[in-house]
């Protein structure tokens, strides 16, 4: 199991990273919420890392805050939740309003997460209630250092010049499992000339929860 990783960003594609390790590259998706703290390319950065095996392929996923990457663990062992879904919905909360969500049973709030219909919103708070209480023995603030990370909304972010932050941030709510149509209607009516592709995810995540 790969735990941990630090290396340099080569390039960031929401959700997606390119991490130098090494000069080994991993490709790495991580939820919104740890992407934004994500420093900008040619920085460094350490990541808690979960990896999964497939016949096909090795899926592998970061996170800033071990707390993030603990409940990403139990959301993938719950029925009818995969690595995708689990993401989307570390996205779209962080982990403490997730964990917030599930033991107020507030199925309003998990419903609003693309994938996640009542059904699987009730699934979840019955699975979950009792294993999320496990998740108080884990520090909230269990963050790799501070130097390794930076807030930013630096255009600096985009891959390329190429792609405009607005085609970047409906490709990235697609790929968390939003429909095209949503994702394009959202991110024009937040869309301003200086925003960077970042903040019109945040923003329009924002607007859908």
């Amino acid at each position: 199991m790969i735990a941990r990783l630090q290396g340099t960003i080569l390039e960031k594609m929401p959700p997606e990273i390119l991490l130098d390790v090494a000069g080994v590259g991993y490709e790495i998706q991580l939820p919104m919420t740890s992407f934004y703290q994500l420093p900008d390319i040619n920085e460094s950065v350490s990541l808690f890392t979960h990896l999964i095996v497939r016949e096909d392929a090795h899926l592998l996923f970061g996170f800033t805050e071990r707390l993030e990457r603990s409940l990403f663990r139990i959301l993938i062992k719950a029925n009818g939740v995969g690595p995708k879904l689990a993401c989307t919905i570390l996205s779209g909360m962080t982990a403490e309003q997730f964990v917030a969500a599930v033991m107020h049973e507030d199925i309003t709030a998990l419903v609003k997460m693309p994938g996640v219909g009542k059904k699987t919103a009730e699934r979840l708070v019955v699975e979950l209630k009792d294993k999320l209480n496990n998740l108080e023995s884990i520090p909230a603030m269990g963050t790799l250092p501070s130097t390794a990370l930076s807030n930013t909304d630096s255009s600096a972010s985009i891959l390329s010049p190429k792609v405009s932050a607005k085609d970047e941030a409906i490709s990235a709510l697609i790929a968390l499992g939003y429909k095209r149509n949503q994702a394009e209607t959202t991110v024009n009516k937040i869309a301003s000339e200086d925003a960077s592709s970042e903040q019109l995810i945040r923003d329009a995540l924002k607007s859908m929860v």
